[in-house]
């Protein structure tokens, strides 16, 4: 949240994420529950505005505006409207306190409330220093609103940043990094560090700039996740090894079982799966462990299945098919944490092709 002149004080709360105390003039302590550190540095937030490429018809939504500071920088640069949604009612009274008789008030209005939960409206660009904690649930809301904005320019958690714009091998390459560059186009803009803020967070920021892809690409959602997830848990794996995990091949059979029950042909499936809204908002509910994944492999008891563990020639049968699929596309010997987008499309489609799904 960026917010206005502050002054510390012995009894102050604390502030950021690990912040020291401190209090806005006036008495209003900031809480660290709720993330709130002010961007104090005042040529950082005009950097901000104009890297954001605000025009004279857009909408800007800010969220977690604090006290100000750069709700007013946005008002100053000439946009048409400013729409502020703040959570807390402390900064909402100090929001409308300071633009109170402002010559561009008009074109403020303030939300209070959760951007969580709220139902957001029209915007054509986001502008925002947001508490960190919202990361990955907030990223993910604003990819699933409809109509689809030209782009979002954020303040996040340095780590954090850089796992959305991580490439293929990099360490911090994940789900998370997959997820968003499938949506959107995501490029990191400027470092800031930690004493930009007060009271002053432990860790070190990054500002990013998101923008959604139009069109969106032409598959299900479900299906692409379903893949990731099973990619990324052991991501230095190898896929083939991933693939004879007991539990992964149960999983795919069962699915394969079911699709054949319903008989439901690759042509029809195909021609309803489509990335849609309501398909990318399911991330909402499945963002839990994507805000910060751990760069280690997670630990997994699923163990491969030999053919000698297989019930029946049908299970084994089924393994075979898998396998026949990786070696096709020479994916075997790959590993996620080296696939591109073009290898994930690629990968998932020579799946369905198969009649194997993954949701």
């Amino acid at each position: 949240m960026a917010g206005g002149k502050i002054q510390k004080k012995r009894h102050g709360a604390a502030g950021g994420p690990g912040g020291g105390g401190a209090r806005l003039q006036g008495g209003i302590p900031f809480e660290k529950s709720k993330g709130q550190h002010i961007l104090r540095n005042p040529a950082l937030v005009d950097s901000i505005v104009a890297k954001a490429g605000l025009k004279p018809t857009d909408t800007v939504l800010e969220i977690g505006p604090g006290t100000g500071n750069l709700t007013k920088r946005l008002l100053e640069a000439g946009v048409k409207a400013v729409v502020a949604v703040e959570l807390d009612p402390r900064m909402v009274l100090e929001l409308n306190r300071r633009f109170q008789g402002h010559p561009l008030s008009s074109r403020l209005k303030v939300i209070q409330g959760d951007v969580l939960k709220c139902d957001l409206p029209y915007f054509d660009i986001c502008v925002a220093n947001i508490p960190y904690q919202i990361s990955s649930p907030l990223t993910f809301k604003l990819l699933s609103h409809r109509p689809i904005f030209r782009c979002a320019v954020i303040m996040f958690q340095r780590e954090f940043a850089m796992r959305l714009v991580a490439q293929p091998g990099d360490s911090l390459y994940c789900r998370l990094s997959v997820n968003v560059q499938l949506l959107s186009r995501v490029s990191h803009l400027l470092k800031v560090g930690r004493n930009n803020f007060r009271p002053p967070p432990k860790v070190d920021s990054s500002v990013v700039r998101i923008e959604p892809r139009k069109p969106l690409p032409p598959v299900s959602f479900k299906e692409w996740d379903g893949l990731v997830r099973i990619c990324f848990n052991r991501k230095n794996k190898t896929l083939g090894s991933i693939f004879k995990q007991k539990r992964v091949l149960e999983l795919l059979e069962k699915n394969y079982k079911t699709m054949q029950s319903l008989q439901l042909t690759q042509d029809a499936e195909m021609g309803e799966e489509k990335m849609s809204a309501d398909d990318v908002a399911l991330l909402a509910n499945m963002v839990e462990d994507l805000s910060m994944e751990a760069g280690d492999e997670k630990e997994d008891d699923g163990m491969e299945m030999d053919d000698a563990d297989m019930e029946g020639e049908g299970a084994a049968s089924f393994k075979e098919k898998i396998m026949g699929i990786l070696q096709q596309g020479d994916f075997a010997e790959k590993r996620g944490s080296k696939l591109s987008q073009v290898d994930f499309l690629y990968l998932l489609s020579l799946f369905n092709k198969a009649g194997i799904h993954f949701s």
